[in-house]
């Protein structure tokens, strides 16, 4: 089965499709940069039971918090950090810089 998504939503008006990797990872990317999500803040769709890898890129070094979870992972200024879960909890789900509280992304589990 084959998805096509023609644009992205934001967080509040529809979820858009990861990157699904040739293993079948689901790929969220997020770029944080001059303060904000390039591209603005999104809602991801992603399948109940699979593994999905959260990529934060960003140019102040901060902790990665995806709620729910209650997953963490450090990034670095100029770097990219990966956090990899499997996605076995239905729901929706706020990823933040944890000591800013800056959201990142939401990830949409179903």
């Amino acid at each position: 089965m084959v998805l096509l998504v023609v644009g992205c939503g934001t967080a509040g008006t529809g979820a858009a499709a990861p990157v699904v990797t040739a293993d079948g990872v689901q790929r969220v990317e997020v770029t944080f940069a001059d303060g904000a999500v390039t591209g603005g803040v999104r809602r991801y769709a992603v399948p109940l039971g699979s593994t999905v890898d959260l990529v934060v890129a960003s140019d102040v070094a901060e902790q990665v918090h995806l709620h729910g979870y209650d997953r963490m992972t450090y990034v670095t200024a100029g770097a990219t950090a990966t956090l990899r879960f499997a996605a076995d909890l239905p729901g929706v789900f706020d990823v933040e810089l944890e000591g800013s509280g800056t959201p990142l992304t939401q990830l949409q589990i179903a």
